[in-house]
């Protein structure tokens, strides 16, 4: 590990004091300077290669660039009481490094400057939402899948958010015994910063980690789609693909992932004479969006055969484009989920692995 020469700028001299002696008390770290005004770090001669600075004090957000130009060697951590995500968002575009919440504590220190250039960013984050006007679409075979592939092929990190608040199965499907939840993660969410959230996912591989959803349905009435969308807002900080998998039909929780996501995938599976119309009645209802036909995905499941011919004809049915066909896999899926092992991951030559794989190089291509 390299060793960091620090400043610290900090209005609140208790805080200072106390996250001085953090500082002091951490391998590898060096305090050589700690001020109370960001004027009197600005005119110190020493050489740091990493300052932090307080944003909560006015005027210090606005100067990120002045800091920049007199320490051009030094990499920038801002500090604020709690996190948000439009300021994180303003101080890296000015230069900033990330964003850390104070007090810390030497763990979180040394994470932070681990993760140097990628919390608080969140400017190349892509949320995937997954809907579906009833049950039984194949939402959680599809995200689970899609999650491994995407993570494969852009080798950055993929999260999964189970929002499915009720009946979400999403830890049975990985084989996850998570121990924190959906439900703390909202319910702590105004003390938590991108760095602290990342513990609440549990990962599945080096790249996928899963947001668990609640372990008792009458839990799901603690999730508030307010703290819910700030949830979301913090772990497009963490991952470059976020993949929400929401209850069927509209309802707060769902809506909140609709409007925060930049894809929504409308999915149906194909199993009787019902699933057109009811794709075609949420049609209706998302093509309030200005962007519905740039933001809105149409999926179908369980297609036979599955073939550009039939997803064309699909179209025509349903008078809109229908970006992916996934086969009827049910056996290989069945195995999949009993064994707590991907259908992808278990024969990746299969019908289906080679469909998730299309659709998973589209979304990182950009289309």
């Amino acid at each position: 590990m390299r060793e960091y020469r620090v400043i610290l700028i900090e209005e609140n001299r208790l805080m200072l004091e106390r996250m001085a002696g953090v500082i002091r008390n951490t391998k590898d770290f060096q305090l050589l300077a700690k001020e109370k005004e960001l004027r009197l770090a600005l005119s110190s001669d020493v050489s740091p290669n990493l300052i932090l600075l307080d944003i909560d004090a006015p005027g210090n957000m606005v100067k990120v660039g002045e800091v920049i130009r007199n320490f051009p060697k030094a990499a920038i951590l801002c500090l604020g009481a709690q996190w948000d995500g439009e300021t994180a968002s303003t101080v890296v575009k000015a230069g900033a490094k990330g964003y850390l919440i104070k007090p810390f504590t030497s763990e979180e220190l040394v994470e932070a400057v681990a993760n140097i250039g990628k919390s608080g960013q969140g400017n190349d984050c892509e949320i995937l939402t997954f809907f579906s006007p009833k049950g039984k679409s194949g939402k959680t075979t599809l995200i689970a899948n899609l999650a491994l592939a995407l993570a494969e092929k852009s080798r950055q990190e993929v999260a999964v958010i189970d929002a499915d608040l009720q009946f979400g199965d999403m830890a049975v499907f990985f084989n996850l015994e998570p121990q924190s939840t959906i439900v703390e993660a909202v319910r702590d969410i105004k003390f938590l910063s991108p760095l602290t959230l990342n513990s609440y996912f549990v990962p599945v591989n080096d790249n996928v980690r899963v947001l668990c959803g609640t372990k008792r349905p009458e839990l799901a009435e603690n999730v508030r789609p307010k703290d819910f969308f700030n949830l979301l807002q913090m772990a497009r900080s963490l991952y470059r693909y976020v993949l929400i998998d929401v209850s069927s039909g509209f309802n707060p929780i769902s809506v909140a992932a609709a409007d925060a996501a930049e894809s929504v995938y409308l999915m149906a599976m194909m199993s009787g004479g019902f699933e057109l119309e009811h794709i075609r009645r949420a049609l209706d209802v998302f093509s309030v969006w200005p962007d519905c036909r740039e933001k809105l995905k149409l999926v179908f499941t369980r297609v036979e055969p599955c073939t550009k011919r039939e997803q064309d004809h699909l179209s025509e049915l349903v008078a809109y484009p229908v970006s992916a066909v996934l086969p009827n896999e049910y056996l290989l899926v069945a195995a999949a989920a009993n064994n707590g092992r991907m259908a992808a991951d278990i024969k990746p030559e299969s019908p289906l692995a080679r469909c998730v794989d299309r659709l998973a190089a589209a979304i990182y291509s950009g289309g």
